[in-house]
């Protein structure tokens, strides 16, 4: 069973290269980066975690379609394969308002900016000369104009995080892999698998031969209560600022509307704290893999047989028990 770990922006990248490290001596597939927040952008990190592994796949979990030039995007990736040639994903996602909002982003038809981004990156790492006029690209003649390296098609999987109906299937269209998000539940699991197969009908492949890396918010300890309780503050926020996810995974509205009035945006740590008494620990165990380790595998192998091919696990708490509790893990 392949296990990966993710990492986002609550330790220095130092601590996460030894992380990073420690998870491929344990025998971990790969270690994924976050980017959905202005703190802490994925490429550096994947570099880092590159530089001090030999085996390891390193990937961006998830880097935005939007602010990056789909040339830049796909000469970074290139870059980033010459630094560690065949480990490297390219995990795209949509992004999400009132954030892209905020920094001058108009979300304006994601669909079609994701297939127009996936095309031409996937053009240009192929080693193609690319011309494409869109309605978000506009590429006149663009290669990778390589000149003191060897002129290579570069081997960068591209995944599309998705969490909504129409992203699933585009990215079973047309993405060599799909990154279903956190906080969801193992029911979710089963609309989006269903979603997914729809694109993958489109494009005339099966769903066995799609790569389906999940993330899972993993908080483990012995005591239970602890574990929970540490999962309780991060499902709060979800609940209260990404409350579509929520909705989809069956959260009750009147819980979401609850929290909704105690959170807002950005929600401060006191917010948080406050809405966190209003959550019960059903609906953490429900979106989490939270509790003892034995509790925490079984949790995440609910995630694997509803459809995950690799639990990519978001540690709270300590990474390496974490990273520990699942090494060599079969469920």
């Amino acid at each position: 069973m392949r296990v990966a770990l993710y990492l986002q922006d609550a330790h220095p990248i130092r601590a996460g290269m030894e992380y990073a490290a420690y998870a491929e001596s344990r025998g971990f597939d790969a270690v994924w980066q976050a980017e959905s927040r202005l703190v802490r952008e994925s490429t550096v990190p994947l570099a880092a975690y590159a530089s001090v592994t030999e085996r390891i796949r390193v990937g961006s979990g998830v880097a935005d379609c939007w602010s990056r030039n789909p040339a830049r995007l796909a000469a970074t990736f290139s870059t980033l394969d010459d630094l560690a040639p065949g480990r490297v994903l390219l995990g795209l996602g949509a992004w999400w308002d009132p954030l892209a909002r905020k920094v001058g982003i108009n979300r304006a038809r994601p669909l079609t900016v994701m297939r127009e981004v996936v095309t031409v990156v996937r053009a240009l790492l192929h080693n193609e000369t690319v011309s494409f006029d869109g309605y978000y690209v506009h590429l006149d003649g663009v290669e990778l104009d390589y000149v003191y390296q060897e002129r290579r098609p570069k081997d960068v999987p591209i995944y599309i995080g998705a969490t909504g109906v129409q992203m699933l299937e585009l990215a079973g269209e047309i993405a060599d892999g799909v990154v279903l998000n956190y906080l969801v539940s193992p029911d979710y699991n089963d609309r989006a698998m269903e979603r997914v197969q729809a694109g993958l009908d489109r494009s005339g492949r099966k769903l066995e031969d799609f790569d389906r890396p999940q993330l899972v918010v993993c908080s483990v300890h012995e005591d239970e209560a602890t574990a929970l309780d540490a999962a309780r503050l991060m499902v709060t926020q979800y609940l209260g600022q990404q409350p579509h996810i929520m909705a989809a995974s069956g959260v009750p509205q009147s819980l979401l509307d609850a929290v909704g009035e105690v959170v807002g945006w950005p929600a401060t740590h006191e917010q948080v704290e406050a809405a966190s008494k209003l959550v019960p620990d059903e609906v953490v165990r429900m979106l989490t893999a939270s509790g003892t380790p034995e509790q925490a595998r079984a949790r995440v192998a609910d995630f694997v047989s509803h459809g995950s091919t690799c639990p990519v696990l978001y540690p709270l708490g300590d990474v390496r028990a974490t990273v520990d509790a699942f090494a060599g893990w079969q469920p």
